[in-house]
């Protein structure tokens, strides 16, 4: 028999006697008990041996990380339920330190739990988490699904050893249950709120784990002073092949914040949605879904659809005035080819601005009185621009290949665009008459869709693998950031979309926040 320590005995006969005496320890009861015994510095060990049976599903536990009072496991097999206490100061930036019940797997994995805290009160930042992760290492690559002390429930990622750590919020508090799926390249979690229905709480990280790596469950303090105990029921765990045969699309429209490269999920559909805007008071956003405009609250909630008239075919090029009051669309439901219209805010019916088409609107001049957008005429794709009250097209460029994505500076002294006038798509700046054109990014992705933030120091574009041609949707594309005068970009989030996540201007209207659509295929 593999040999327990004199606490862990303790704790044995402690759990025998209360079941002796004709009660079953409830989880709670448990909970309860196995914290005040590790406030007793009493610690509950079940590593190889017999002992394994006391982790069910796991095979080991241990603490990762600098923790400053040890942590535990106890697993009630008459109610499947998991009772884990950890200390540690954190799992974020780049090292963590929790306790981890755990077993190692191959392939694809979906593991999930009803979890809760087995207090009230407690900092605000402790965790419950299911995780899966690369290795033991404190610094190792690693995601979970973290449901906070305050309710925050997010994923976090690692995506390798000894980097930082980045963040989905979930727009949803306080779940009841959480699921964590690693499905290929990429992890994304799950929520429930009764304990029953599931749904999936929106985006994904792309995450590279060789085989074997470790999944399992983890509680973290947020203090390495103290201990924190959290409760794990209706534990399951699959493990292989898992790719759906027949995935369903979900769509998520999430905010990145600029300065710390965070993330939330403002709202997830089974839907297809593309092309989100920002109005310029900061209260809505705007999105296409099957050739019609809706309106979402900043806050998430129920779309509602705005009243374009004949225009029903929208596609997903289309944006706000600087003043708030029109909304420029590209539309092809007078001719089979794409026309530029605008229409009240509000909804109404459309006004005709291009007479030739395909025209495909991006930018919207800071007076007000000109737009700018990609048009084809005899085969050859360029900038052009119009008056917002129609009349004479103007065309800005006249290079071989494809000039497309242009959007004006906030001064509106330039316009940027991309560009594959020097063999791959570039983003380029040029003068608001078209004069002067320079190329900003030199390297070796495919670069869309340039837009200025409103204060006028960032560009935010959308970057696709160097085989990967045009914009196509489904695809490993990367949101990156950089100076409006170049200089070498910034990653703010790498992750599964392409056509539709980032076509338009989608600054929050402070420039701290850039929106975006986020795929996965499940």
């Amino acid at each position: 028999m593999f040999p327990v320590g004199t606490n862990e005995m303790r704790i044995i006969r402690t759990v025998s006697a209360a079941r002796a005496q004709g009660s079953e320890v409830c989880h709670h009861g448990a909970a309860a008990l196995f914290s005040a015994l590790l406030c007793s510095s009493l610690v509950f060990s079940a590593f190889a041996g017999d002992q394994v049976a006391h982790l069910g599903l796991f095979t080991g536990h241990q603490d990762i990380g600098a923790c400053g009072r040890p942590g535990g496991a106890w697993y009630d097999s008459a109610t499947r339920t998991y009772t884990v206490t950890g200390g540690g100061e954190n799992m974020w930036f780049d090292t963590d330190a929790f306790h981890f019940v755990w077993k190692q797997a191959s392939g694809d994995v979906k593991l999930s739990a009803l979890m809760s805290f087995a207090k009230p009160g407690g900092n605000a930042h402790r965790k419950a988490c299911l995780i899966v992760r690369q290795s033991l290492d404190s610094d190792s690559a690693y995601a979970d699904a973290a449901l906070h002390g305050d309710g925050l429930a997010s994923l976090q990622c690692r995506e390798t050893k000894g980097g930082r750590t980045w963040e989905i919020q979930a727009n949803t508090s306080a779940p009841r249950g959480m699921r964590i799926e690693k499905i290929g390249r990429y992890v994304s979690i799950s929520v429930t709120t009764d304990g029953r229905a599931w749904r999936p709480a929106g985006g994904a990280f792309r995450l590279v784990l060789r085989d074997p790596f470790y999944v399992g469950l983890g509680v973290c303090a947020h203090d390495n002073k103290t201990l924190e105990t959290a409760v794990f029921s209706e534990v399951n765990l699959d493990v292989g092949s898992l790719t759906n045969t027949n995935p369903v699309l979900i769509s998520t429209l999430e905010t990145v914040t600029i300065a710390s490269k965070d993330r939330r999920a403002v709202y997830c559909t089974t839907n297809h949605i593309e092309a989100p805007n920002w109005s310029p008071n900061g209260v809505y956003f705007v999105f296409n879904s099957g050739g019609l405009l809706y309106r979402l609250p900043v806050q998430g909630g129920v779309p509602q659809r705005i009243d374009t008239g004949f225009a029903v075919r929208c596609n997903n090029d289309h944006g706000f005035s600087p003043d708030g009051k029109q909304l420029a669309i590209s539309d092809q439901s007078e001719e089979k080819r794409s026309i530029i219209y605008t229409v009240p805010v509000s909804g109404g019916m459309p006004r005709r601005v291009t007479a030739l088409g395909p025209s495909y609107w991006h930018g919207w001049s800071p007076d007000g009185a000109t737009l700018a957008y990609c048009a084809e005429r005899n085969g050859q794709f360029d900038v052009y621009t119009i008056p917002v009250q129609g009349g004479n097209e103007t065309r800005l460029t006249s290079a071989p290949g494809l000039d497309d994505g242009p959007d004006y500076s906030p001064d509106g002294r330039f316009i940027y665009f991309n560009s594959e006038r020097t063999g791959t798509m570039q983003i380029w700046r040029m003068g608001a008459d078209g004069s002067n054109p320079t190329q900003l990014t030199t390297d070796e992705f495919n670069n869309w869709f340039p837009h200025p933030s409103p204060d006028g120091r960032w560009i935010v574009f959308l970057s696709y693998a160097p085989d990967v041609k045009g914009h196509p949707a489904n695809q490993d594309v990367t949101l990156r950031i950089m100076s409006v005068d170049g200089g070498k970009p910034e990653v703010l989030a790498k992750l599964f979309g392409g056509q539709g996540t980032i076509n338009v201007p989608s600054w929050s209207p402070d420039s701290k926040k850039v929106a975006f659509v986020s795929y996965q295929l499940q």
